[in-house]
């Protein structure tokens, strides 16, 4: 019997041993490395039908093959965004489903259309950052995610700015932010319950006069607009159309005044048009034009009256 020729350890492959013909000199045989043995084995097991190969497994390896082939041919070429995009498409990467979170304001028409696709865009070629960024350009858009999942979805988390409050400048409205940043112009009635500042500037100070006016809840509550004048101070218009025209300084004291004036007096629900604080040593108060005539008229009629009493005497 010819001697046998031993490639690597008898202890490595004392445990599995696979023999094959060789061509080695004097006709010896020799083992196969552990690497080659199973290949040898997987090949046995296909042809002998041992092996069971899932449906469509060969198209699908074809298809991902001439796909992954084409786009390195075009990105050697110096053509790769076009095709590439085209190639991947085919090989079944196209997006076919976008799924959107978080937009409770923004319309996924608005979404769809800064996402760019046209029905072969493919999702290997979608930029996620530059995407991110086209969707946070929207007036709405707070902060977005985009990520891709493979093979045919993107999926979309929008999060949303805040309306605090409706800014007039001019004739035009716009919904802001806490801090005072213009969101979009006002289009419908929904925001209607926001409260309403009036002015140049009156956005920036949004926030601090409404935090100064949860100390008087009561006036605070019947408050329809703040105006802003002269970017110095506020006047505040009440539900019943009555201004309250406030100091540039020491605003509590005027609020105090105004709180003890109702309490006593019922003043703002009195006939009147304005209440003014802005001197700190009167308040001074303006009649609306039927009261004006009304008090003008009983003026009128005391001093008839105290004229007759005298004619008498």
């Amino acid at each position: 019997m010819p001697a046998l020729k031993l490639l690597g350890s008898r202890k490595n492959y004392a445990d599995d041993k696979l023999w094959a013909d060789g061509s080695g000199e004097g006709g010896e045989k020799m083992i196969l490395p552990r690497p080659l043995r199973r290949v040898v084995r997987f090949m046995g097991s296909l042809a002998a039908g041992r092996v069971n190969i899932p449906r469509h497994l060969g198209s699908v390896s074809l298809v991902a093959f001439y796909g992954l082939t084409a786009t390195y041919a075009f990105t050697l070429s110096g053509e790769t965004p076009d095709v590439a995009q085209a190639v991947s498409s085919v090989a079944g990467f196209a997006i076919n489903n976008v799924k959107v979170s978080g937009n409770f304001h923004t319309s996924e028409i608005d979404i769809l259309e800064k996402l760019g696709l046209d029905g072969a865009t493919s999702l290997m070629s979608l930029d996620a950052q530059r995407t991110r960024e086209a969707l946070k350009s929207l007036p709405w858009v707070r902060d977005a995610e985009v990520r891709k999942i493979y093979p045919d979805t993107v999926a979309v988390k929008l999060v949303e700015r805040d309306a605090f409050g409706i800014w007039q400048h001019g004739q035009d409205l716009s919904l802001i932010e806490k801090n005072g940043s213009v969101i979009a112009p006002l289009r419908d009635n929904k925001f209607a319950h926001l409260p309403l500042f009036v002015g140049r500037d009156a956005e920036t100070g949004a926030a601090e006069i409404m935090a100064d006016f949860d100390k008087w809840p009561d006036i605070k509550a019947r408050a329809k607009a703040y105006i802003r004048v002269a970017g110095r101070r506020w006047d505040v218009q009440l539900d019943n159309g009555v201004l309250i025209k406030l100091p540039e300084r020491d605003m509590d004291r005027a609020m105090a005044e105004l709180a003890e004036l109702n309490r006593d007096h019922q003043l703002v629900e009195r006939d009147i048009v304005a209440v003014d604080f802005r001197l700190a040593d009167r308040t001074t108060i303006q009649l609306s034009e039927g009261a004006t005539e009304r008090r003008a008229k009983a003026v009128a009629l005391r001093a008839k009256a105290l004229k007759k009493a005298e004619e008498q005497i």
